[in-house]
């Protein structure tokens, strides 16, 4: 069962987000904010994370860090971004961060759960290995 990981500051999206995988057989983890998240990248591999871009810290770039550290605990995580604040540029940037798919809300979930699915069937493609 894959483990997918919800990063959003909004309660709503958080549990609607997490009943729909749930009913569809992923296991879901949810986090409000930064710290929450980091604790759970630290303690769990998840094949894919989905996180709004504006978590509360500082408002527009938070979310462009918390790929790096996604990234750092584990590479091969599959990063949705979900956003309703996104523009060309920022999905450029994301994308740098390490960004594997870049979504505007409101989306319907079957469109983000089809996205989940097809990134976690394909092969990663930030992949880390010391020889």
């Amino acid at each position: 069962m894959p483990c997918v990981l919800i990063i959003d500051d909004e309660e709503s999206i958080r549990f609607s987000m997490s009943e729909y995988f749930s009913l569809h057989g992923y296991e879901v983890d949810t986090a409000r904010e930064w710290d929450e998240a980091e604790k759970l990248l630290q303690s769990t591999q998840f094949k894919a994370v989905i996180q709004d871009l504006r978590l509360g810290r500082n408002g527009n770039t938070e979310g462009l860090d918390m790929i790096k550290i996604i990234r750092a605990y584990n590479p091969q995580t599959r990063i949705i971004v979900l956003t309703a604040y996104g523009s060309t540029e920022m999905e450029e940037e994301a994308r740098r961060y390490g960004a594997d798919a870049f979504l505007r809300k409101p989306k319907p979930l079957s469109e983000v759960a089809q996205v989940v699915q097809g990134l976690i069937e394909s092969p990663p493609r930030h992949i880390s290995r010391s020889v």
